[in-house]
């Protein structure tokens, strides 16, 4: 990404997240991922699509790594697999690998 701007989470929660590698409109942010002990932010939450009128939406983790691009009313993002749904983004084991990483390396 380029530009050094800063957002709050009321201005990141307000934008559409479009997926620019299918055209797919995923919705508004609904959670920001971050890694406490830095503030470096891991990713976005994004509501998925409800499956059926009795199922409940999984939300959909989005990489920080795969925004390309924040405007004033869009998010643009890169997602080239199928969007996979994780109920809780902290019970994700990508996630959480990628956590421990980090925290290793302090």
């Amino acid at each position: 990404m380029q530009g050094n701007l800063e957002f709050s989470f009321s201005d990141l929660k307000c934008k559409l997240v479009i997926n620019v590698a299918d055209g797919k409109i995923l919705g508004n942010i609904i959670d920001v991922i971050f890694f406490p002990q830095t503030g470096k932010i891991l990713g976005f939450v994004v509501p998925g699509a409800k499956r059926s009128f009795f199922s409940k939406c999984e939300n959909i983790f989005i990489p920080y790594s795969c925004v390309c691009k924040i405007g004033l009313d869009v998010i643009l993002v890169e997602l080239f697999v199928d969007t996979n749904p994780c109920p809780c983004p902290t019970k994700n084991k990508k996630l959480n690998n990628m956590i421990n990483i980090l925290d290793d390396k302090k």
